[in-house]
């Protein structure tokens, strides 16, 4: 794959060109985007991937949830529905996606949301419930036809955006200029011991405007397993052989995680946001004990049985409190 994507190198001054000329029609208002009077906050990145935006995602549900009415809007990737949907009961990965779906298991107080027409999405989400308060973009960084007053861009501490070409080549879904359009710049997945020089390094790299803030972010993950129905410490597998089962664009650092632990397993590997089949899900199921993430478990939920477990992660930021009064002043100042 690496070598078939070199071979496109002559194609990318063409995506770049393509891509830049269309943000400038927008910058030069030439293309009608459309601003709004409330609060929207937007998470994005500029590369294809994983840069964890939905752990971001929950983490402003929870920091903004108790004192606004919250709804999040995505396009709901993955998905056989089309159109405006709202999560409620009964609602499954087909119908609205894994990630939302997993927003919606988790935080049964706001308003999950899906829509590619992200225009269409908020105003359906408005017809619904004029009370709305604050509305979340999921994974919006490159539509255009909406505004939102304050974008959260995530890059991989592992694949900075400023070490990366655009596509088919590289990973980059616009030029690294369309960084310059966000409020804050969130360097994601990071090393949980990161010394400042190696911070202030990657922000020279990244070169980030006058009026942009850069933050390092890492995962946490659970000391506990859980299921549909129950849960257990996850050192209680040292010593028990499990399986491994990863939908996710890049399972490594939680390859790395249980490894460290000691922990004896094998790893059913899938692309992202991969759509099981019956044969894999009776492969799956044949297995004694299955470890997986809380992205794929939405997609095994129906079909989950008591041996699956999913290992939860929590989103931990350095300098949260610089981070959560930028979000909080932008929200109460709107």
């Amino acid at each position: 794959m690496k070598l078939f994507r070199k071979i496109l190198f002559p194609f990318v001054p063409f995506y770049y060109a393509a891509v830049f000329l269309r943000n400038k029609f927008y910058d030069w208002s030439l293309y009608k985007s459309k601003s709004y009077e409330f609060p929207l906050l937007c998470v994005g990145n500029l590369s294809v991937g994983g840069t964890g935006k939905t752990p971001m995602i929950e983490y402003l549900i929870s920091l903004l949830d108790s004192k606004y009415k919250l709804a999040t809007l995505s396009r709901g990737y993955g998905r056989k529905s089309k159109g405006f949907l709202i999560a409620s009961s009964g609602v499954r990965s087909q119908d609205i996606g894994d990630e939302p779906l997993q927003i919606y298991n988790k935080f049964k107080n706001i308003t999950v949301s899906v829509d590619a027409d992200r225009q269409n999405g908020l105003k359906r989400l408005f017809q619904n419930d004029p009370s709305l308060e604050v509305v979340l973009l999921d994974d919006a960084f490159q539509h255009r036809k909406v505004t939102a007053g304050f974008n959260i861009l995530l890059t991989a501490y592992d694949q900075l955006y400023c070490d990366d070409f655009v596509l088919p080549t590289g990973n980059l879904r616009e030029p690294k200029s369309g960084a310059k359009r966000a409020q804050v710049i969130v360097v994601s997945k990071c090393p949980e011991q990161m010394s400042g020089l190696e911070k202030t390094q990657i922000k020279k790299r990244l070169n980030p405007e006058s009026n942009q803030a850069v933050f390092f972010s890492s995962i946490q993950y659970s000391d506990r397993l859980r299921s549909s129905t129950s849960s257990r410490d996850l050192k209680d597998l040292i010593g028990i052989h499990f399986t491994l089962v990863t939908g996710i664009a890049n399972p490594t650092p939680l390859v790395e995680y249980l490894i460290n632990l000691g922990l004896d397993f094998e790893h059913l590997n899938f692309k992202d946001h991969h759509e099981f089949s019956k044969s894999e899900l009776d492969l799956i199921h044949s297995k004694s004990l299955v470890v997986t993430t809380e992205k794929d478990f939405s997609r095994l939920q129906s079909e989950s049985k008591d041996q699956i477990y999913y290992l939860p992660i929590q989103l931990k930021i350095d300098e949260a409190a610089e981070f959560e009064r930028l979000v909080e002043t932008y929200v109460e100042e709107f």
